[in-house]
């Protein structure tokens, strides 16, 4: 049996992708972790409309292997960032599948809707952040595009990852990074929204 622990995500990737399963199960318990977290933001709003853990986490395996099947190098993120995006939409999606008239009081828990409400997601500890002034949805797209093409490569993953709801220390976890490193990126792409703002 080959040393795995010998290869790189890439290696795995490219093993993944000729059918190698204990690849596959190589990169499970190396970003299981990911699952847990998302998981974790989710678990009230899955008990509220009835769906059971177990199901749930099934259905985050399904948007792993989707990530780990799909993911491409050359275009997507980091290995990290594309699973947990890739868990999190399959996760979203049996939300809003299970989610009727009579669950309508989540929505003050949790927001199904990415476009209209994930840039109002990075708060700032002293300071309100100057995208919440944002209502009109159209408006609040473009905002977004602009940013992106403002990011780097690194500062996208981060952001990403504030505007899906992640908190700072659970966003150092993924990406394993410092604190101070993550930190300084959010301040970063903090400036560049204001920059953008004041045009």
């Amino acid at each position: 049996m080959n040393n795995y622990d010998d290869y790189n995500d890439s290696e795995l990737i490219m093993m993944i992708n000729e059918s190698n399963e204990e690849a596959k199960e190589i990169l499970l318990n190396k970003y299981h972790y990911i699952i847990g977290l998302i998981l974790k933001k989710y678990t009230k709003t899955a008990f509220l409309l009835g769906i059971e853990g177990k199901d749930l986490y099934q259905e985050a395996l399904l948007g792993f292997t989707d990530a780990l099947n799909r993911y491409d190098e050359q275009k997507d993120a980091s290995l990290p960032t594309f699973i947990t995006l890739c868990v999190e939409r399959r996760i979203k999606i049996i939300l809003r599948m299970h989610n009727n008239s009579k669950s309508k009081l989540l929505s003050d828990a949790i927001s199904l809707d990415d476009e209209s409400t994930a840039l109002k997601q990075i708060e700032d500890t002293k300071d309100k952040d100057p995208l919440l002034s944002i209502t009109d949805q159209e408006e609040a797209k473009e905002l977004d595009n602009q940013i992106l093409l403002s990011l780097s490569q690194s500062e996208k993953e981060v952001y990403n990852l504030l505007v899906k709801g992640f908190s700072i220390k659970e966003i150092v976890t993924i990406l394993n990074k410092n604190y101070k490193q993550i930190d300084n990126t959010i301040q970063r792409i903090k400036e560049k929204i204001k920059n953008i703002l004041a045009k």
